[in-house]
């Protein structure tokens, strides 16, 4: 597409999440020209496009067929995924849409390859990796300033009341896929294996608290052992009243880097003491949406760019499946009481 041109967006689904998407496109009102909304239901969908001035689309057939669409936005629940993305792939449109990918690995790898062979650019939303500490950090890591890295610890202690569970299909596989993994510690995994690189065996168990009722995990953790050599740990839970920021720490020959919410700490061991970032809420507590919308503004920033320049975003479908199969590599080595061996897409 032209530089020149605004990239034309159509959103699929008007829930809770379009919304810092929403606030994104404000902020990048010059760079993109949101065509038209369609969603199932009709009350979110006028509230949700009359909220922000939006169009609205009657149908996702009207979106695509629209000339001046490039791309969609979908941010559906995780078992109304693969329809919009065969229908926007047939129709040649790139896709940016929420993460988990689907509620399986299977599924997840077939909307890659549909994606693939459609020659669309799949990018999936991991806003995480879109902070500025956590931009930094990659910037850090690839610069080799740290040295090698020995040791990983991911701790993510969040919590939802109850009532979040009793939402129809909350924590439930037939609509999210599972717990506390695939749908809230899946940021920090995705986070931790883009700058500590995979993960190539596991130890990990995982259940629900007496604190929830829900059919899938609120608890997990694991020892890790990464491909580089590096060992870990990994603690996350919806049950930690009221919630805290996720930590990411990564232990290396020259310094511990330390990722807390939107803050990043070195400790050199020459000494220094470095920080970068603002301490920013992360969606840990009773508010899932309780988060700043920068971060999905860089993401965006990013899919733009990939769109232009013909290039994978840096959130794609690939490095998405490779946080599927560490959280399939978790849950059957809790099932099975066993070290798991992690598959490698």
């Amino acid at each position: 597409m032209s530089r020149e041109r605004k990239l034309g967006i159509g959103i699929v689904g008007a829930g809770n999440a379009a919304i810092p998407h929403a606030m994104a496109f404000a902020d990048l009102h010059s760079e993109i020209d949101v065509r038209g909304v369609a969603g199932r239901d009709p009350e979110k969908l006028a509230a949700f496009a009359g909220r922000f001035g939006f169009p609205v689309a009657p149908n996702l057939e009207t979106l695509l067929a629209d000339p001046a669409l490039d791309a969609l936005l979908i941010v559906t629940p995780p078992d109304a995924r693969l329809p919009p993305v065969r229908a926007a792939a047939a129709a040649g449109k790139h896709i940016l849409m929420e993460k988990p990918v689907e509620r399986t690995s299977e599924a997840a790898a077939e909307i890659v390859a549909l994606c693939r062979a459609a020659d669309v650019r799949l990018g999936i939303v991991f806003q995480h990796r879109f902070r500025a500490n956590s931009l930094k950090a990659r910037e850090l890591v690839e610069g080799g300033s740290l040295g090698r890295i020995g040791a990983v610890y991911a701790v993510v202690p969040w919590w939802r009341p109850q009532s979040y569970y009793d939402q129809p299909g909350r924590g439930t596989y037939a609509r999210d896929g599972g717990g506390v993994l695939i749908s809230q510690a899946i940021h920090p995994l995705d986070l931790m294996l883009s700058l500590a690189g995979p993960v190539d065996e596991v130890q990990a168990l995982a259940g629900t608290t007496i604190l929830h009722s829900m059919e899938s995990e609120d608890f997990a953790t694991a020892g890790l052992r990464f491909a580089n050599g590096a060992l870990g740990s990994l603690m996350a839970t919806t049950a930690s009243f009221p919630g805290d920021a996720e930590c990411l720490a990564l232990v290396c020959e020259n310094a511990t880097m330390r990722l807390a919410g939107g803050t990043l700490d070195l400790r050199w061991r020459d000494g220094r003491i470095e920080s970068f970032g603002e301490a920013a809420a992360t969606g840990g507590g009773a508010d899932p949406m309780a988060f700043p919308h920068d971060w999905h503004r860089e993401q965006w920033r990013d899919f733009i760019a990939a769109i232009r320049d013909g290039r994978a975003p840096l959130s794609n479908g690939d490095t998405a499946l490779r946080v599927h199969r560490l959280i399939d590599a978790l849950l059957a080595s809790s099932r099975n009481g066993t070290v798991t061996k992690v598959e490698q897409t």
